[in-house]
């Protein structure tokens, strides 16, 4: 088993609760409606008077795929009109022109994500449309990272190629599972060989990383089974690995309205297929990242995490610190100098602002000082697993035992259960509490704190 984290079954079975990922504090759940265009235009301007030393990184929301994954739940449109990209284009053009003109100048770019729904929806055309849209408005990096997700069933070499001609050097690839009977139960059938040849095609056009996902329990799924795939998965050597929880809420997410309930592995068989793959993951050499997230000793993401610079954001861990995201597109979300900004979740929405010459923006938050300090706090604890309070101090301005006085009381018992370890100079979370690092972050949420009772949330594990 790696020597990153330690699979503690009892510990994960009591403390397997619902509770947020925190790809941002406070979570998306809790912006309001309130925030305007006219607000979100003024902090672009904002930044750009200030002139911030930090590049920016552009998130690009394609929401099209032609097929439905039982299990999905992104914010998709499933269409097999192949039309409708080309006007979702030209609205995303638009948002662009209205966003460029806020920033003036300053539009250094330092990390690009496209993701989905299925990026590669677009045909080769509309994928060199938007990237010369995006280079006409923005100024990318030569040495940036620049991310696309990949649906293998809809890419060949040629498209491989033709993304990084485009500068695309990163890459995710959806698996889930390679089990011919899951494949059927969840409607996604892939086969390796399709998969291994967006892989190869991947190296062979210098991408510099190459990530999968997987999601265990899927229904029918087994220890068996998923132990094959992973065997699979271990032998093309991806540079990193998400490793998802299948959390069944079918009143939120009406495709998994398709799965049969009665064929979810049970409580105990699901915990037993985690701990086979962690102890697989762990057996290749991968090292635990946080989360569901893996990655090679060599990858950034792991080097970064040594180097105590891992970052975590709406796109879930990066090496890339103190970057403001604009988001484009249906749903995309991003801060800008902790202004939390979240377009139109409809596509007719989206599509009525911009027609009114306005940003569709949905919701949003401004962070207060106590936002900043918690943030502070669950960032590096999500990234790091453990706080120097010295450090915590100097950096925030604050006394760390004034500020959280309460949340250490409850973190005297995260302690007597073993998941953290407590000192005057620093809060370190376990090798065993590390698959809960969410519990330990949730001490230090203050609206989860006001009606945990009444929010949703998949489970921890």
């Amino acid at each position: 088993m790696s020597a990153s984290v330690l699979f503690d079954p009892d510990l994960i079975r009591r403390f397997d609760v619902p509770g947020p990922r925190y790809t941002s504090y406070p979570t998306a759940d809790r912006f309001i409606g309130e925030l305007g265009s006219q607000e979100v235009v003024d902090q672009l301007s904002l930044r750009a008077r200030k002139k911030s030393p930090h590049p920016l990184s552009l998130y690009f929301h394609i929401p099209f795929c032609n097929t439905i994954c039982y299990y999905c739940a992104c914010n998709k449109i499933i269409t097999k009109d192949r039309s409708v990209s080309e006007r979702y284009l030209n609205y995303l053009e638009r948002e662009m022109d209205l966003v460029a003109t806020a920033l003036g100048d300053d539009r250094l770019v330092s990390q690009m994500h496209w993701g989905g729904g299925t990026p590669t929806f677009l045909p080769a055309s509309e994928v060199s449309r938007l990237i010369a849209a995006i280079k006409s408005r923005f100024q990318l990096q030569e040495a940036g990272e620049y991310s696309i997700e990949i649906d293998p069933r809809k890419v060949s070499a040629e498209t491989v190629q033709m993304l990084a001609d485009h500068g695309f050097n990163r890459m995710s690839l959806g698996i889930q599972d390679f089990d011919p009977a899951v494949q059927r139960a969840v409607n996604r059938t892939q086969t390796v060989d399709e998969t291994v040849l967006v892989m190869k095609a991947a190296r062979e056009s210098g991408f510099r990383s190459v990530s999968v996902d997987l999601i265990y329990g899927l229904p029918l799924q087994t220890q068996e089974r998923f132990a094959r795939t992973l065997d699979i998965v271990l032998s093309m050597t991806p540079d990193r690995l998400s490793l998802y929880n299948y959390a069944h809420l079918p009143t939120r997410f009406m495709p998994q309205r398709r799965i049969n309930a009665a064929d979810l592995p049970d409580p105990e068989e699901k915990l037993a297929i985690l701990a086979m793959a962690i102890e697989k993951l762990g057996a290749a050499g991968y090292v635990y990242i946080g989360m569901d997230h893996f990655a090679r000793p060599d990858d950034e993401l792991a080097i970064a995490q040594r180097q105590g610079s891992l970052q975590r954001n709406f796109q879930g861990y990066s090496t890339y610190a103190e970057c403001d995201m604009l988001g484009f597109g249906v749903s995309s979300i991003g801060p800008v100098d902790g202004l939390y900004i979240q377009n139109q979740r409809e596509i007719d929405h989206y599509y009525a602002a911009l027609d009114a010459g306005v940003l569709p923006v949905m919701r949003g938050w401004r962070m207060s000082e106590d936002d900043q300090l918690r943030a502070s706090v669950i960032q590096t604890l999500m990234c790091n697993f453990r706080l120097s309070v010295p450090e915590f101090e100097q950096r925030m301005g604050r006394r760390f035992n004034e500020v959280f006085a309460q949340e250490l009381d409850e973190l005297a018992s995260l302690a007597d259960a073993g998941l953290v370890e407590l000192s005057d100079d620093a809060l370190v979370v376990t090798m065993r509490g590390r698959m809960l690092v969410r519990i330990v972050a949730m001490v230090f949420d203050a609206h989860l704190r006001a009606d945990r009772a009444q929010r949703r949330y998949s489970r921890v594990i």
